[in-house]
């Protein structure tokens, strides 16, 4: 569960400071009024039998063989040394309680999570594309980063992912065993987005499995491979590979296009492809005579062109995909 936390070999430094204070003012201390303590040896109290007394003494141990005889001495344990004692317990006994709470409360949280959520995103790698997934839906606004988990086995992307309010899950989206973790049986969407294209076919084959009713949208590199990803149960295959190959292609001789389309996959600026549902006003008239520049109808989960005669009129349900402005006019 995200969260901001500092980095452990600084609460590690922190704590180990701590207690390395505590004793060096109670070895202070003891070294200053050493002719009010008693050395069984009867040869005075040195600096290195200063240190051994606060060693044994802040660590409850106690041996007997150096003991504070005049009352001043006595008085300065109680007052000085025995809340030095305390602070000494409480860094290292606290830190074992500390990391023994800490699990208790990750666990607890954990499972408060997974009974509540409902209709979340699931991104299977936080790569490049994942990342760049998890950016495109925060960009538009239709989802909030605490029902976005992160499935990932490399510590830096759940990190950068954490950071953000993602919630994480460490392992392999191969595992059936990380995907639950993860609620996929609970989840609207997955996203598959691993490095590679045979773990994208297992990672797809072990979500479907899991969550019948999802939407599974995968990315493979390579085209001979989107057969085996839509029989292992994705509903959408994204080729990477190619899509950024066409691109480069176009690039030089119609570069202008390139840019058009790139305004149009970035949400947050100028244009951008959204979806929404056909207002009654609209019911029976042409998408093509619309203000907005409509792309495309979806009826009965099906995608039609906009000059596609099955759709020439507009029904009750439909959606439209069409282009939006986002950048607010005059800039």
């Amino acid at each position: 569960m995200p969260e901001r936390r500092f980095h452990p070999l600084q609460a590690i430094v922190r704590r180990l400071g701590v207690a390395l204070l505590a004793l060096g003012i109670t070895v202070l201390v003891v070294y200053l009024g050493r002719d009010g303590y008693r050395d069984v040896n009867e040869d005075g109290v040195t600096l290195l039998d200063a240190i051994y007394y606060a060693t044994v003494s802040l660590s409850t141990t106690g041996y007997g063989d150096i003991t504070p005889a005049s009352d001043q001495a006595r008085l300065i344990n109680i007052l000085v040394v025995t809340p030095l004692r305390l602070v000494f317990l409480i860094v290292f006994v606290g830190t074992t309680i500390e990391l023994l709470t800490e699990r208790s409360r990750q666990v607890f949280k954990v499972q408060k999570w997974r009974s509540r959520v409902r209709d979340h995103v699931v991104v299977v790698g936080y790569g490049t594309k994942g990342a760049a997934a998890v950016d495109t839906m925060l960009g538009d606004e239709a989802a909030d980063p605490a029902k976005i988990v992160v499935v990932d086995s490399d510590p830096e992307r759940l990190r950068l992912a954490g950071a953000r309010g993602l919630v994480t899950v460490t392992g392999s989206g191969t595992r059936s065993e990380v995907l639950r973790t993860a609620g996929v049986d609970r989840a609207a969407s997955i996203v598959v987005a691993p490095n590679r294209d045979d773990t994208a076919v297992l990672v797809t084959l072990t979500a479907r499995e899991l969550a019948p009713r999802a939407t599974i949208v995968a990315s493979v590199r390579e085209t001979e491979n989107v057969h085996l990803v839509r029989q292992s149960g994705a509903d959408s295959v994204v080729v990477s590979s190619e899509t950024a190959g066409r691109l480069l292609g176009m690039a030089t001789t119609t570069p202008s296009v390139v840019n058009v389309i790139e305004d149009l996959l970035t949400p947050d600026v100028g244009f951008a492809i959204a979806e929404r549902p056909v207002e009654q006003s609209e019911v029976g008239g042409s998408p093509r005579h619309l203000s907005d520049i409509v792309l495309g109808v979806v009826r009965a989960d099906e995608l039609h062109r906009v000059d596609a005669p099955a759709v020439d009129a507009l029904e009750s349900g439909d959606r439209l995909l069409y282009v939006k402005k986002v950048t607010p006019p005059g800039e």
